[in-house]
């Protein structure tokens, strides 16, 4: 069987052929019935104009991520653009955790890939007669074109998810934009391209099974041909991917499920030339990265990969899982602070990585060693086992496989007149401490600092109690305040003085408390249950609102810097708050207190 798709031309003939660009030849002259003649012009008119378009779409995409277009564009003072309708939640039921801003970049995209997908086809009704059948008519359309476009631009954008996926991702190395920010967009544009196979099969099998005659032979005929098998195979890929990245199955199934079945389908997807390229760039960037770290221990030691030695201490939490801190020196270069490392555990598999921030400063030491220090909480999968088999073998250390760093650096446009809040919730703290600790080492009058950590007990304090005691022993003049609420500590008196941080917590009282502290213990660091600070409504769980509030209104001047990580609904209320809180009238009128910027941990916004 002749496996070349002819559409509706006889290539027995002794004719010319013209070819087009990812279509079918086309036989010239035509030599069917004029009406015929008539639409093959339409659809072999539509497709190059299409690929006309698939080129522009891809130059537009250059354009707006050229260094030129960030460079030339316009620049005003944080605050004046009224960020009060693009920093909240868009859609929380649809769209999940996601900034309306995210949401208005989608629908930019969306809205241009529509103008796209009808713009330049002709839209026309042919009933031509069939050859061999008299009395028997086939009826032809726009549909056909239309049809096409939308499956040649889903074949188009392919190359996009790839790198908006990609860790390694060209993206970032343009814009300077962490990948992690790309992940709505990644997926987004992944249901973008499932609709548009889906239109695309749709419209082709109303074509094939139903317009053109006779029935059932013509059908029959059709989906047998090499490329319908193919694409029906692509198609059935697609949705696949599609279904296992649905919220509910990734619960069943798990997270690692999730990953390595999205991997092998989108390579059996991905049969498109530049994916596959991209792809494999993504890849091998990952393991010359994880070389360069490794390096100077495989030429002390030999070896492919010789990993670093981490020393672990564990945190028993029966109800949510233990929490686990890495301590571990490494040579190699120091990161920037809010940059984080993929860690691969060799007591677990290899296959496996996960991110995980640093929560000390990015500090080389004299012998050309960087210190690492992690916190992770084992709910489950590879973390979990790995927590588990620590406290059933009883040892104090583990061989750890660095990746990295990535991400950027949040602290590149703090000022010294910004003042600075961090918010935490968890084993976020991660995230803000580094900043924390940077800024305290270097004091600006009249400045604020403060920290707020939302945890569930108060011995979870012990996690970062090294860099606490650091901290407290540091008097050079910074105004700096740690707030700790505990969300589940039973403490009836939850309306009572903040109680400071001491080295014998929770085996006095709070006024044993107090006296046993320093003075620069009590003024740094203050602990209180969730309920000091609750709603009504959420009676363990603190507000930050009024929270982010309180501490805008104490400013004495220049505008604030928000810095934060932790729970989904936190940072909800966080975006709300912070929205609430610009004004660009007022920044205009000189009130930098309405300036406030929020820099947070993206990575969990999924």
């Amino acid at each position: 069987m002749d496996f070349k798709r002819s559409h509706i031309q006889n290539f027995t003939l002794d004719t010319e052929v013209e070819h087009h660009w990812g279509y079918a030849d086309r036989q010239t002259p035509c030599l069917t019935d004029p009406g015929s003649c008539e639409y093959l012009d339409a659809v072999y008119g539509a497709h190059d104009r299409g690929m006309i378009y698939v080129g522009v779409l891809w130059l537009t995409i250059a354009a707006v991520l050229s260094p030129r277009a960030r460079r030339t564009s316009p620049s005003v003072p944080g605050g004046v653009v009224d960020v009060a309708n693009l920093l909240t939640d868009c859609w929380r039921p649809i769209f999940g955790r996601t900034t309306r801003l995210q949401v208005l970049i989608l629908a930019t995209l969306t809205a241009y890939l529509t103008v796209w997908s009808f713009f330049g086809i002709t839209y026309k009704h042919w009933i031509t007669p069939v050859q061999d059948h008299p009395g028997v008519h086939n009826t032809r359309s726009g549909l056909g074109p239309w049809s096409d476009r939308v499956g040649v631009l889903a074949y188009a954008l392919t190359p996009l998810s790839v790198l908006l996926g990609s860790r390694e991702s060209l993206l970032s190395l343009i814009t300077g934009v962490p990948y992690q920010h790309f992940n709505f967009l990644h997926r987004w544009l992944g249901y973008i391209i499932v609709v548009q196979g889906v239109l695309h099969t749709i419209g082709w099998c109303i074509i094939e099974i139903r317009l053109y005659q006779p029935q059932p032979d013509v059908a029959a005929e059709w989906i047998v041909q090499l490329y319908m098998i193919w694409g029906l195979v692509a198609m059935t890929i697609l949705l696949l991917l599609y279904i296992l990245t649905l919220p509910f199955v990734i619960r069943r199934t798990g997270y690692e499920f999730f990953r390595k079945s999205h991997y092998v389908l989108a390579m059996l997807h991905c049969f498109l030339t530049p994916s596959i390229i991209l792809w494999g760039l993504d890849r091998c960037v990952r393991l010359l990265r994880t070389w360069l770290i490794h390096r100077k221990a495989i030429n002390d030691k030999g070896g492919l990969f010789n990993p670093a030695q981490a020393s672990v201490t564990r945190f028993p939490d029966h109800n949510d899982g233990d929490i686990v801190r890495l301590d571990l020196k490494h040579p190699h270069k120091p990161w920037s602070i809010g940059q984080h490392f993929y860690l691969c555990f060799t007591d677990g598999s290899i296959w496996q990585s996960h991110p995980f921030t640093p929560l000390n400063l990015p500090e080389q030491a004299a012998d050309g060693t960087t210190q690492h220090s992690y916190i992770f909480r084992a709910k489950g999968g590879e973390t979990k086992k790995v927590a588990e088999m620590l406290a059933e073998t009883k040892r104090s250390t583990t061989g750890v496989i660095l990746t990295g760093p990535y991400g950027a650096n949040i602290t590149r446009s703090l000022t010294s007149t910004d003042n600075v809040l961090c918010i935490a919730g968890g084993t976020g703290i991660t995230y803000v401490l580094p900043v924390i600790m940077d800024i305290s080492r270097r004091p600006v009058a009249n400045r604020k600092v403060e920290l707020v950590w939302l945890v569930r007990y108060r011995t979870d304090i012990d996690w970062i109690k090294p860099e606490l005691d650091v901290l407290e022993g540091q008097d050079n003049g910074t105004e700096l305040k740690i707030h700790i609420f505990t969300t589940r500590d039973t403490i009836d008196d939850a309306d009572g003085p903040l109680t400071p941080l001491s080295d014998d917590r929770g085996s006095a009282n709070d006024d044993e408390k107090k006296s046993s502290s320093s003075p620069r213990q009590q003024k740094l660091v203050t602990i209180r249950p969730g309920t000091a600070a609750a709603t009504a409504g959420n009676s363990c769980h603190p507000d930050v609102k009024p929270i982010v509030q309180h501490f805008v209104h104490r400013t004495v001047s220049g505008p604030t810097k928000v810095y934060s990580s932790g729970p989904g609904r936190m940072m909800s209320g966080l975006r709300e708050a912070i929205a609430g809180l610009n004004s660009g009238t007022r920044v205009w009128k000189g009130q930098q207190r309405h300036d406030v910027s929020l820099e947070c941990d993206e990575r969990l916004e999924y």
